[in-house]
């Protein structure tokens, strides 16, 4: 592709002409147009035109009437209208139809320069914001094939051929049993081929997985009495193994958009038919998929009316420098999120993360610093993740977990998953801390951040509590009522609808606001979750399970090498399911393991349980970092500061440094000291 080039649109010919040729002698590549008519033609045609000099005032189309036109098709090209009679309702106009500047004729030279040159640099980012590839000059095969964020042909070749390889694969023979063993008596237990199902308390003993598949879903088949036959199933698991590989693939190297991504799931869902079009459509609107939705357009009032200055305020005062945050807040976070939803905290913060580094961000004299948003964003996720073990009510795969173990008689009573999982909260926490302040600081441009005074100026600067604030505050404080104490029969997305609506109906947030939201962050969690809900149906995810439970050296097959081995799986799992579905596919395996191999059911138990909060490498693994992700934006341009590359790169480190600690401090540190019960 050419060079960028400059398109200048009057219709006085000698103006015209002069100004192209002082551009041309400071080396820029001009394009000429005498009518908006002919404008518009040449700037559809030609997509390495990146900004236009329009004159307002011209026969047939207006400089207006042209921008409208060009922008319709151009969104990300940067126009600077260029008149002779301007006047302040013209520039509102220019304004509204979103032109980059607007000048005064005659213009010095080196003003329309600088301002050329600023939406050169524009245009890049416009692009990245309207999910339009990068524009490449002269690309070579390699870099056409590497592509740009968005559009990378070689890992969607990749990701397509990763998905076929899995389709066309002959289904393993471990699987076809899998799916096609009858369930054995209750009393079975571990001896059960099956046991491990997700659903395998649905069954009816003598019933197979490729049964109760077919039944549970609707899904006819020519097999014994009109149920899918076991290689039918056992295609539908690989083909959702394949999905997992291929969304992977292109979430991890940025392939395609985000939620692209996620359609092309539902679509192989639909066409291979895992499920039935109403079936696809329920796997996709999971409750968390709501909560999403809800906390971002409920982030939305909070700050429209301010209400996360004030919060700032109570949450964020001890950090007065970036080490205080890092090494003083965070903890203090994980902490919290071992009793509330992490979910919540980190809808609730991110916002006013986001304030902190735009603030920042000016003060220091800078036009952005992408370091400082990925360590702020980022470390907000992790420690928010890292709360997960500290107590059952951290999250539904710790409730998952205690229904499994009190199949065995061996449920610990609230206190005693406290005092065997709380300990390594602060302990992780530090160490995330501990690696963003080693890794990611030292190329942070902003020098000091006192935290604590930008939200307390901030909020300064609202004056008094308006009416909308405390509405709001009301309506924040019953949601969080409700997810304390009703989560389990209005889940996690009925409080937050319920919110939503209150302030629709007291006017705080209208039907505009709430559709302003990052949708393709709520699409792709809803690809996650279907993709989890697909693996778990159709016997995939206790194909891995098996998989990875039959390949265990004898060194890991007992004593803490078992909670070890357990962990491992589970931590790389979560991070392509959701948690609770990585807990119910492989904890009805590692628990009756540990009780085959002589280890206490708790180590392996609570190793599994807290390893699936682990999930850091991939903006799917959990709602905090999706919600993260669709924050995390220039607070003036709107350019996406954080990048699925971000979370893969230190969400890996992170991950190796949570398996250390869970290692290391617990189940080879104060479990030995504390023990188990009757070991």
């Amino acid at each position: 592709m050419a060079d960028p080039r400059i398109l200048l649109v009057d219709d006085e010919a000698g103006f015209r002409a002069r100004l192209a040729t002082r551009l041309r002698a400071r080396g820029y590549l001009v394009d000429e147009a005498d009518s908006g008519e002919d404008a518009v033609k040449l700037a559809r045609r030609d997509p390495a035109v990146e900004v236009v000099v329009l004159d307002q005032r011209m026969p047939g189309m207006d400089g207006f009437q042209t921008l409208a036109e060009i922008k319709a098709f151009r969104p990300a090209l940067q126009a600077i209208m260029l008149t002779g009679h301007g006047s302040v309702a013209s520039a509102r106009t220019a304004g509204t139809l979103d032109a980059f500047r607007y000048l005064q004729k005659p213009c010095p030279l080196e003003q329309l320069i600088e301002a050329i040159d600023a939406g050169l640099e524009e245009a890049v980012r416009a692009r990245a914001r309207h999910e339009m590839p990068v524009r490449q000059v002269r690309p070579t095969t390699r870099s056409w094939l590497l592509g740009s964020h968005g559009s990378r042909p070689l890992f969607i070749l990749l990701g397509l051929l990763l998905l076929g390889a899995a389709v066309a694969a002959p289904a393993p023979a471990r699987l076809l049993k899998l799916v096609g063993t009858p369930r054995g008596p209750a009393a079975a237990g571990a001896d059960d081929p099956v046991f491990g199902y997700a659903e395998y308390r649905k069954m009816r003993p003598g019933q197979t997985i490729a049964a109760h598949y077919s039944e549970q879903y609707g899904l006819g088949g020519r097999g014994l009495d009109g149920v899918l036959s076991p290689e039918q199933v056992a295609f539908r698991a690989k083909l959702m193994l394949g999905l997992v590989l291929m969304a992977a693939t292109f979430w991890a190297t940025g392939a395609v958009p985000v939620a692209v991504t996620a359609l092309m799931v539902g679509v192989a869902m639909y066409l291979f038919g895992v499920f039935r079009p109403d079936g696809v459509a329920a796997a996709f609107a999971k409750d968390a998929v709501v909560f999403i939705f809800g906390v971002l357009a409920l982030s939305r009032a909070i700050n429209k009316t301010g209400l996360d200055r004030r919060i700032g305020l109570l949450l964020l005062a001890p950090a007065r420098s970036l080490n205080m945050l890092l090494l003083g807040f965070l903890p203090l976070l994980s902490l919290a999120c071992s009793f509330i939803s992490e979910h919540a905290l980190v809808a609730f913060l991110m916002p006013l993360f986001v304030m902190i580094y735009g603030q920042a961000v000016r003060e220091a004299g800078l036009k952005r610093d992408r370091s400082l948003m990925v360590m702020l964003a980022l470390s907000l996720c992790f420690a928010a993740n890292s709360g997960g073990p500290g107590s059952p009510a951290a999250g539904g795969r710790n409730a998952i977990m205690i229904g499994i173990l009190a199949d065995y008689n061996l449920a610990p009573s609230f206190g005693q998953w406290v005092s065997y999982g709380l300990p390594m909260v602060p302990v992780l926490s530090l160490a995330v801390a501990l690696y963003f302040l080693a890794v990611v600081r030292p190329r942070v441009k902003v020098g000091h951040l006192d935290a604590a005074a930008v939200v307390r100026r901030a909020a300064e600067r609202l004056g008094g509590v308006t009416g909308a604030e405390r509405v709001t505050a009301a309506v924040l404080l019953l949601v969080i009522a409700l997810w304390i104490t009703s989560s389990g029969s209005l889940g996690m997305g009925g409080p937050v609808i319920l919110g939503l609506v209150l302030l629709n109906l007291m006017r705080v947030l209208t039907w505009r606001d709430m559709v302003g939201i990052h949708w393709e962050v709520v699409l792709l969690y809803a690809g996650a979750a279907a993709m989890g809900k697909g693996l778990a149906a159709t016997g995939g995810a206790l194909f891995l399970a098996d998989t990875f439970v039959g390949l265990l050296p004898a060194s890991l097959a007992s004593g803490p090498g078992l909670a070890i081995a357990s962990s491992l799986f589970t931590g790389l799992a979560t991070n392509f399911m959701s948690d609770g579905a990585t807990v119910a596919a492989l904890g009805p395996i590692t628990v009756p393991m540990a009780t085959v191999a002589g280890v206490h059911p708790w180590s392996v138990g609570l190793a599994t349980a807290f390893a699936s909060s682990f999930a850091h490498m991939l903006v799917i693994g959990t709602p905090s970092n999706a919600l993260a992700f669709a924050m995390a934006r220039d607070p003036v341009t709107g350019e996406q500061l954080l990048t699925l590359g971000d979370f893969m790169k230190h969400g890996a480190a992170v991950l190796v440094i949570s398996f250390a600690v869970l290692w290391g401090w617990v189940i080879l540190g104060y479990w030995q000291w504390l023990g188990f019960p009757g070991g």
